[in-house]
């Protein structure tokens, strides 16, 4: 686990040094333990170093025996073990592997891999540099091309460093409000974008080109027994849980107790020689605790378990994880995340997490909620335009109601629904329910639920593995039925049937909760003077970007308890102190609430309790 930068200059300038470790720097906490960069002839890659495996061999760059081809990356690559096998490898770094298969096979190698990754290769030969992103986007890659100058990193802030400037993107603004995220492959940021995941771009002397090189919309829809998909679904998870486990450094899990970390935990247990390190928080208040759960879970896998119970309120953490987030998120979760990262970091530097579940399997209550009522026989576009609806923050008309004027003439031929749309029409030939999880699995993931446990991880120097998102799992969930994953308004009905084998029914069947804090009940009580300061000050209202009435018109709502407005306003306070962390002034580190000049208090966390 690392993080990279590097260039394509078309005229052949330099970088320079100088640039390549403020870049580098720039996201230490990504990889404290090395680094390491290279430049020639206009090329440039470079690397931080979160040391997993070979800690002494696996210094990056990585060079072919002629020092012709450069390779960094930014991941794991699972299966290096079988794929080293023939290659005459000279250390036990996954990252000599990638180097070996790219020298044999070319550009293709890519499709062998088995891992979460973002490379970079320059063939010297040819002049040309690679950029590659995993099947389902776990680990992050940003672009930024002005047409004589390509420029990548794993972190925009990088991008910052190498001299790039922070302007808004008023298309990216527009598409955050609709989705309460901003959507790949843009950004907040002008001319800054995403690699998309399974997707290869190349820069040559010839030109600049971008190529799918894995489609999901590939995995065909099959027919079989429940009992049949049972079976290869915990046989699939059991050999992504196992493949996970290598590392030459401490790793254990977190816990929260429900199905799908309790899932992971229960066969990582059955792995290893010893018991598995699982990690977890607590909250001193019962309506949002889950950790009785988890420790029942640990009893039952026989873990050693930690638990910190906090009080929820980590509000104090907002500007720190928008800074390393790089871009707002109006999902709070990344709050007790980032808290749950520093917990495990103090033990292991890897862990095993129940991520991706939710988006192969149907298991949010939108889907659930959106099902049970929709009219599955009605044109497929209409049902199509009804869940985008769904999940939409703001409907256009609730846009238009808050923007200004000015903002509106900006805004006046964006379209964000094009994003959700573009996805959903690739998967017309999945039934609505499966169509519904591919644009999770095409647009949430990579857009938010993957970048809080990459960023808050990495933001503590920990690394995050995914078993449920190993290609050979999501390419099973979609040749699953929808219908046998949301079924009798059961979520993730199939999943919970194959688990069976390996939890209890109390665990598998409790009621969902979600990882969040109460926030909403806080804005009405002892965080309304923040509310009021942070959206109602002369600094944010001087943006001209919202109607000063509207936005009062909602916290008072809120506030009385006339409406709930609880994400509407997790929104709009995440992009005024992204604002202030990356417009108004471009910090170099986390800054506090005062260095944003926001003064009213956040009830502070209390002394937290440990527990067993």
């Amino acid at each position: 686990m690392c993080g990279i930068i590097g260039g394509y200059d078309r005229e052949r300038r330099p970088f320079g040094t100088a640039l390549a470790e403020q870049a580098c720097e720039r996201m230490r906490h990504r990889g404290p333990d090395d680094r390491g960069w290279f430049e020639a002839e206009g090329m440039l890659v470079g690397n931080q170093r979160l040391s997993i495996l070979d800690l002494a061999g696996g210094h990056q760059p990585m060079f072919s025996d002629d020092r012709q081809i450069v390779v960094v990356q930014n991941g794991e690559i699972y299966n290096f073990k079988e794929l080293a096998q023939g290659l005459n490898c000279k250390t036990t770094c996954d990252t000599e592997v990638i180097l070996r298969l790219y020298e044999r096979d070319g550009e293709a190698f890519v499709k062998q891999l088995n891992g979460m990754f973002s490379i970079a290769i320059l063939d010297l030969r040819k002049q040309t540099l690679l950029l590659y992103r995993d099947r389902i986007g776990q680990k992050p890659l940003y672009l930024y091309d002005d047409g004589k100058r390509l420029m990548f990193a794993s972190e925009i802030k990088s991008l910052f460093a190498m001299g790039v400037k922070a302007e808004m993107n008023w298309e990216g603004f527009d598409a955050y409000l609709t989705y309460n995220f901003v959507p790949p492959p843009i950004t907040l940021y002008q001319n800054i974008t995403h690699l998309m995941p399974g997707q290869m771009l190349k820069i040559s002397p010839q030109g600049t080109e971008q190529s799918c090189w894995w489609n999901l919309a590939d995995s065909p829809v099959e027919c079989r027994t429940e009992e049949s998909w049972c079976e290869e679904i915990i046989e699939t998870l059991r050999s992504a849980v196992q493949i996970r486990l290598r590392a030459d450094v401490p790793l254990g899990a977190f816990l929260s107790g429900g199905i799908d970390s309790s899932s992971v935990v229960s066969l990582m247990s059955r792995e290893l020689p010893h018991p598995v390190q699982t990690f977890c928080i607590g909250f001193n208040d019962p309506r949002f605790d889950e950790s009785v759960y988890a420790r029942e879970v640990a009893e039952l896998c026989g873990t050693s378990h930690t638990c910190e119970v906090l009080n929820p309120n980590l509000t104090a953490s907002w500007p720190l994880t928008v800074y390393h987030n790089d871009q707002p998120h109006g999902d709070v979760s990344f709050m007790p995340t980032h808290r749950v990262s520093s917990l495990a970091r103090r033990s292991v530097k890897v862990v095993l997490t129940g991520d991706g579940s939710d988006e192969l399997f149907a298991g949010y209550d939108v889907h659930r909620n959106f099902f049970s009522g929709q009219d599955l026989t009605l044109p497929r576009e209409q049902i199509e335009n009804a869940y985008i609806s769904a999940i939409s923050l703001f409907r256009p008309s609730e846009k238009r109601s808050l923007y200004t004027s000015e903002t509106s003439q900006k805004l006046a031929s964006a379209d964000a629904s094009q994003y959700a749309r573009t996805h959903l029409a690739e998967f017309r030939h999945l039934d609505p329910i499966s169509q519904a999880l591919a644009l999770d699995t095409k647009l949430l993931l990579p857009g938010n639920n993957l970048v809080k446990p990459d960023k808050m991880a990495m933001a503590v120097s920990l690394e995050p593995r995914a078993p449920y998102l190993d290609y050979r799992m999501v390419n099973l969930a979609f040749r699953i039925p929808g219908a046998l994953k949301l079924r009798n308004g059961i979520t993730k009905s199939i999943l919970k049937k194959a688990c069976e084998k390996i939890l209890p029914q109390s665990i598998i069947y409790r009621k969902k909760q979600m990882f969040t804090v109460p926030i909403g009940e806080w804005f009405k009580r002892e965080l309304a003077p923040f509310v009021n300061e942070v959206l109602l000050s002369p600094r944010s209202l001087e943006r001209g970007i919202f109607q000063p009435d509207r936005v009062g018109e909602m916290i008072r709502d809120h506030q009385s308890g006339r409406m709930n407005h609880t994400r509407t306003l997790r929104a709009l306070l995440a992009f005024e102190i992204w604002q202030r962390t990356f417009i108004d002034t471009m910090f170099d580190h986390a800054p506090t609430y005062a260095e944003l000049g926001i003064q009213s208090s956040v009830e502070l966390e209390a002394v937290p309790k440990q527990a067993a």
